[in-house]
């Protein structure tokens, strides 16, 4: 029986399945900014690894502050490749992606109190030391028992030790929780390392659906929307 839920962030709640780097890339091509897809993947890394290294983030930061703080770094990527780029578009791109996380999140709003009335919640998620403030800011900080944060436990997924200490703060056993997320490598992969049960939301990944179809592990059960998991939590409890 299932008797707690452990819940990735970024590209499960705030997106519906979609990799964040498909959400900017979709802004990128509708600001028409000449900039080429491989090009985008390069300056999208860069970004990411720039933000987990360096505490350019701040815990006040807001979703949409970390929008901006995430376009100007693959701007600078991008202005070191060749590419100079308008400075208005960091905040055009950084308003439609937020738009966009806000109409996904009010969606998955009714999903999550239904879950947090039935279980416990804990969020597990790679970010930057701001979650609870952009939790805050999207309304459902209240949803979440508590929250494990990459950058507040010094741990970051695929490492599976992050979702061990999901576990613990359950206070269940690793195959009464089940775990919810978007990444077969960084949420599917160490979910089943640990012993829990794990629900993919695969809808359009990014690199790994070669990795996934190769693995020895296996999701327990695959869906393309977030609202299809309380009905997946009760096939496991039949």
């Amino acid at each position: 029986m299932i008797k707690g839920v452990l819940i990735d962030y970024g590209g499960t709640i705030d997106t519906n399945g979609l990799h964040w780097g498909a959400v900017l890339w979709d802004a990128y091509v509708k600001h028409n900014t000449g900039v080429d897809k491989a090009l985008f993947s390069k300056a999208y890394s860069f970004g990411e690894r720039s933000l987990a290294i360096n505490p350019i983030i701040k815990p006040q930061h807001s979703f949409y502050d970390t929008l901006v703080l995430k376009v100007e770094q693959q701007f600078l990527f991008l202005k070191e490749n060749g590419i100079e780029l308008a400075p208005e578009l960091v905040t055009a791109i950084a308003t439609d992606c937020n738009a966009f996380a806000q109409e996904t999140i009010s969606k998955a709003k009714p999903v999550l109190a239904q879950l947090a009335a039935t279980y416990p919640l804990i969020l597990v998620s790679n970010f930057y030391g701001n979650i609870n403030k952009v939790l805050e800011v999207f309304g459902i900080d209240s949803y979440f028992q508590q929250i494990v944060e990459s950058a507040v436990v010094k741990i970051r997924k695929p490492d599976p030790q992050i979702y061990q200490l999901g576990v613990d703060a359950l206070g269940i056993l690793p195959e009464e929780c089940v775990v919810i997320g978007d990444s077969f490598v960084k949420d599917m992969v160490p979910a089943k390392q640990v012993g829990c049960k794990a629900i993919w939301i695969n809808v359009a990944g990014w690199e790994e659906s070669a990795v996934a179809e190769s693995s020895t592990w296996k999701a327990d059960a695959e869906i393309t929307d977030f609202g299809q998991v309380l009905e997946e939590i009760k096939k496991m409890n039949q």
